[in-house]
């Protein structure tokens, strides 16, 4: 069976754009936390997120008209170009019917959607520009990393919710394995925006000032943005060209708990667990470290930690929370999750949960990286991605071999 590995790392985050500086900030622990800008947020009580201040579109795309993009796919078509540069792939030497993108969101074009609203109340149909609809449609997402990069192969945006980037890559590693690609863009993008603030907040699932994941006093999300791709290609494609590799892609596991809106099951995240463990032919005892989905919530991290502790037995391997520094960047969320995987293993250390104060004695045995980021060997990695409406979706990532 032909085998998958990453080649190139594409982040657009609040804490760094690249993988030079987004991993240096990992490593750090830096917070990209910050009061909104990009909304008028004082009818909140809460009003901080993580937002990607710096972006200048135009900076990072040769080919996409910017005044014609919306931000989520402005974020999706710059990471797809970092990613190809830092795979440093000549993609005029690719077969491009061969070379896919797949991109994971949560709230598609909301911003878009929230600025044709407005031209709407404020002044009827006829307010509305053409351009401005033509921007609206999530497909988008993935068609601007087609255009940007000039790819002919599929071209697919799952709303698979914030586990939508484990999805793809997940559709990635099938179209590679499978013979159908020799090269596929996968990822998420996702913007802050008013509607998902104002809704985590009805649900009382935001929280102030920072996220704390598995804090004996955590209170909630952050909401997040940005774009994470990932330049993946078989084996044979990559090593043809003397590709670098960060990582191997070894498997992924699906499932949907099918049982409530918004809660999450520990029975069906343990079994997607073992899913994934078993598509990628490994034992639990082989995991190093753990990139949760550790969202911050009381819920959700209770849950998660349940069912790593039933599938780990009492000493499972650190588990750490990169939202606690980028918020909860939805449909990208488990995108930057697999890139922080990929540099775990590149580089040789865990990064930390920070805003991490106090141990949750319903949490015995997790052990999340506490504040500062820890020298380790790591070979393999399990990325976890959770989403509403119960889509579970975990990527196991190990050293290339």
């Amino acid at each position: 069976m032909r085998r998958v590995v990453v080649t190139g790392l594409g982040p657009v985050s609040s804490i760094g754009t690249g993988v030079t500086a987004f991993g240096a900030a990992l490593r750090a622990g830096r917070s990209g936390i910050s009061q909104i800008t990009s909304f008028d947020p004082s009818g909140f009580p809460y009003r901080n997120g993580g937002e990607v201040r710096d972006f200048d579109p135009a900076a990072w795309l040769h080919r996409l008209p910017t005044d014609r993009w919306g931000r989520s796919s402005q974020f999706a078509a710059a990471a797809a170009r970092l990613a190809a540069e830092d795979a440093k792939l000549d993609l005029d030497a690719v077969d491009r019917t061969r070379a896919h993108a797949v991109i994971g969101t949560t709230s598609g074009e909301s911003v878009v959607l929230e600025a044709l609203t407005a031209r709407l109340v404020e002044a009827g149909f006829d307010a509305v520009p053409p351009q401005l609809v033509e921007q609206l449609p999530a497909g988008r997402l993935a068609h601007a990393v087609s255009e940007e990069l000039g790819l002919r192969g599929d071209s697919l945006t799952l709303a698979t919710a914030c586990s939508a980037s484990n999805y793809a890559i997940g559709y990635a590693y099938d179209l590679l394995v499978s013979g159908e690609s020799d090269v596929v863009f996968a990822g998420g993008a996702d913007s802050v925006c008013r509607w998902a603030h104002a809704g985590f907040y009805r649900l009382g699932a935001l929280t102030e000032h920072a996220c704390a994941p598995f804090d004996r006093d955590r209170s909630g999300i952050i909401t997040g943005e940005g774009g994470a791709v990932l330049a993946l290609e078989t084996w044979e494609h990559a090593e043809a060209r003397g590709a670098h590799v960060y990582a191997e892609v070894l498997g992924y596991g699906l499932n949907c708990d099918a049982n409530h809106p918004v809660a999450p099951d520990r029975d069906s995240i343990a079994e997607c667990i073992r899913i994934a463990h078993r598509n990628a032919g490994v034992t639990p005892e082989q995991v190093d470290y753990i990139c949760a989905h550790g969202t911050g919530t009381p819920a959700n991290d209770l849950v998660e930690a349940q069912a790593v502790l039933e599938v780990f037995g009492t000493n499972p391997p650190p588990i750490s929370s990169i939202k606690s520094m980028i918020g909860h960047t939805m449909g990208a969320a488990s995108g930057f999750g697999a890139i922080a995987s990929a540099i775990a293993i590149e580089q040789g250390f865990l990064p930390p949960t920070i805003n991490w104060s106090h141990p949750d004695p319903q949490l015995t045995g997790i052990d999340p990286v506490p504040n500062e980021a820890r020298p380790a060997t790591v070979q393999l990695v399990q990325n976890n991605g959770f989403a509403f409406g119960g889509n579970n979706a975990i990527v196991l990532l190990g050293a290339a071999r």
